[in-house]
């Protein structure tokens, strides 16, 4: 289609200003019809919506020849994200939940080599330091990961980096698994399940957008941080008990947030796609942390 378009003054495309003038032209085509409004078909090719060519030079007046593409239209369909393609979408979530079960299937397996061997038994009991000496190298690879982006999305670096955190954490637990009897483990195992299944289903079919309480959940972990602080140093049972049931409630509110940022959509905060490691990291640490305070409730 060629329309000879006059323009007197400068026209910043970027912004959309050269509206007025695509409507102006389709006015001034079709001079019978100025009630009907102005729509680009989509079948019109980019380099093809409006092109001008061997302009009529006219008095008074500069001439420009113009030509305005859909690419205004196509990055502000970019700018919605990632999430939009469904695709991508299922993609990135079926690639979190094979990381996750692959992550829990070691660390149980772990768990119950701790639980069901007694000579593993007797050694940690006989070697503190071992549980102790976890501690710290757990918070150097989480924090790595956690705050290295580059390190977290470099092929293999990042799934060894998670996988060294694993196994890490899975000797962790199970060093702790030693203080309790099997049958806690096991219940505690069992009531983890449930409530992680609840919880998953619960943040996908909920309305409730879970993911702008970030900054609220931060400050709960803080305060619990320094209740159990208190909670170590006096010695109480319903004091010990709270404090495991708030550490419960506290991290399956994480749980529902980390869930929903991993699906996207129409939630206020979403993971890029490319983070599926640190979207499967958040959703392991607090399964594992309502394993520890599950089991902790228990064992009281």
């Amino acid at each position: 289609m060629k329309i000879d378009l006059e323009i007197s003054d400068p026209v910043n495309f970027s912004s959309g200003d050269h509206q007025h003038l695509v409507q102006k032209a389709a006015i001034k085509g079709n001079p019978g019809k100025l009630d009907q409004s102005f729509t680009h078909s989509s079948g019109d090719r980019p380099q093809e919506a409006i092109k001008h060519s061997n302009p009529k030079p006219r008095d008074g007046a500069n001439i420009y020849a113009i030509q305005i593409s859909d690419a205004s239209t196509n990055e502000n369909a970019n700018s919605h994200g990632p999430f939009e393609d469904m695709s991508v979408r299922r993609g990135f979530i079926v690639k979190v939940f094979i990381i996750l079960s692959v992550q829990l299937i070691v660390t149980a397996t772990i768990i119950g080599v701790f639980v069901f061997c007694m000579p593993i038994r007797k050694w940690v009991i006989s070697v503190p330091w071992f549980l102790y000496a976890l501690l710290p190298a757990i918070m150097v690879v989480i924090v790595v990961l956690a705050c290295c982006r580059d390190v977290r999305r470099q092929v293999p670096a990042n799934y060894i980096l998670l996988a060294f955190f694993t196994l890490l954490e899975g000797l962790l637990l199970g060093s702790m698994s030693i203080f309790y009897r099997a049958e806690e483990i096991l219940w505690a195992t069992g009531a983890t399940t449930v409530v992680t299944l609840a919880l998953t289903l619960f943040a996908l079919q909920t309305k409730w957008d879970f993911t702008v309480l970030n900054g609220v959940l931060f400050v709960l972990t803080s305060v619990l941080l320094i209740y159990g602080i208190i909670a170590l140093v006096v010695q109480s049972y319903w004091l010990h008990l709270v404090y495991s049931a708030l550490g419960t409630l506290l991290f399956s509110m994480y749980l529902v947030m980390d869930v929903q940022m991993m699906v996207g959509g129409h939630y206020h905060y979403e993971v890029d796609p490319e983070e599926y490691i640190f979207a499967a990291l958040n959703i392991y640490v607090d399964i594992i942390n309502i394993f520890v305070f599950i089991l902790d409730l228990i064992g009281q």
